[in-house]
């Protein structure tokens, strides 16, 4: 999980166990792969890990722990994705606002709002008045029939324009109101369509534009300039990536943690504009095309491989700054807490860890779990167990409380 999430994660955490006060300790030397941990005679185990997120690539605080110590976005995106070369990539990303749950898109009215027949390739106006009423919202939506209709709302619905084909609203380049569910508004610069066979809201927008509303969501545009700078370049970077790999034939990413998070309009910064302006347009590719620049949160002092040689394990000398609060962490979770999650186990007896990958305290990250109970062991990923218990990252061990 990256710097958005940080906080809804913590809540869940802090849910489901009882965090002890102050950092980590030194990690003990018994705490070394491949070793049992036996249920405490109090039943509650102490996790005891280090970073938050998956570690591939990026680190977002050791960006800014290196940027602290004077390195240059340049030098901080050359370490995290070693073999990469800088290159341009301009045009314009699709992406699916996943907060817009009807079937339907509603905008509010603005100067310069158009709506355009996308199968037609034609556009018009939409009028501050009609027959005599104003206009308080504006709506796409697809009827029985398969047909696009351009409805407004005065007192109730009425249809403005009917046709074939999909549809969506423009204005200019200036920002466009979007209504969801339950009434909120969230802005998007570019354009807004209905697309697709769920009948998506999808945002059209320039790959410069899209970066603004990512920055500010992923991590503090007030953090020194080389780190937002870095920043810019991965997440534009992976939109890149992701454009070349679209996640669905009428939008390419989603504006959630399984892409990497986008707000929009509303969600863009002045540091983080200008952090888009310095780097305008620069990419990271390999071998001639856009790298798959994942970052996260904290790597917890070492980086975790992908299946991209630009991705690889490293020790990470920028990550365990004083500023970083989820380098090293622990939180303390109950024998009951892991017996209801793996009911099948019966009455828990210990844990065994068989597999890390290798990097860094305790053997590194988990990569296979073992719950050892009176009725039977569970196997599971150290990613399954981590999400499960909503643990920070898969680098952790255990020890009594």
């Amino acid at each position: 999980m990256r710097f958005a999430v940080r906080a809804a994660l913590l809540a869940l955490v802090l849910a489901a166990f009882t965090p002890l006060a102050g950092p980590a300790a030194a990690e003990p030397n018994d705490n070394a792969a491949n070793a049992d941990f036996a249920v405490p005679a109090d039943g509650d185990f102490v996790v005891r890990g280090r970073g938050y997120g998956h570690g591939h690539g990026m680190s977002q605080y050791g960006a800014q722990g290196a940027a602290r110590q004077g390195v240059g976005w340049k030098k901080i995106l050359a370490f995290y994705y070693p073999g990469t070369k800088r290159a341009q990539k301009g045009g314009r990303v699709r992406v699916h606002i996943s907060a817009d749950t009807r079937p339907a898109l509603v905008v509010d009215p603005r100067n310069g709002l158009r709506v355009r027949s996308i199968a037609k390739k034609k556009a018009r106006a939409l009028p501050t008045k009609v027959k005599g009423a104003q206009p308080k919202r504006w709506r796409i939506k697809v009827d029985k029939q398969g047909r696009t209709v351009i409805a407004y709302k005065a007192g109730g619905w009425h249809q403005w324009w009917r046709f074939k084909g999909e549809a969506q609203f423009r204005a200019g380049g200036k920002p466009i109101s979007l209504r969801l569910p339950g009434g909120d508004r969230a802005r998007y610069r570019g354009r807004l369509a209905l697309a697709g066979p769920a009948r998506d809201t999808v945002n059209e927008v320039s790959l410069e534009n899209y970066v603004k509303g990512v920055i500010p969501r992923e991590m503090p545009a007030t953090w020194h300039r080389a780190a937002v700078r870095s920043q810019a370049v991965a997440a534009r970077t992976y939109a890149a990536y992701e454009m070349r790999h679209p996640r669905a034939g009428h939008y390419q990413l989603c504006d959630t943690v399984s892409c990497q998070v986008y707000g929009g309009y509303d969600a863009e910064h002045p540091a983080a504009n200008a952090a888009v302006k310095a780097t305008k347009k620069v990419v990271l590719h390999h071998k001639g095309a856009p790298a798959f620049t994942q970052f996260s949160s904290s790597s917890g002092g070492f980086t975790a491989a992908n299946q991209f040689p630009y991705l690889p394990a490293q020790a990470d000398p920028y990550d365990g700054w004083a500023g970083n609060p989820v380098h090293t962490w622990e939180v303390k979770v109950s024998r009951t807490r892991i017996q209801s999650a793996w009911p099948a186990i019966g009455k828990l007896d210990k844990i065994r860890v068989p597999e890390r990958n290798g990097h860094g305290a305790w053997g590194g990250r988990a990569q296979k779990v073992v719950l050892v109970g009176k009725k039977g062991n569970v196997t599971v990923s150290g990613d399954t167990f981590r999400f499960t218990l909503g643990l920070r990252s898969n680098w952790f061990t255990f020890r009594a409380g």
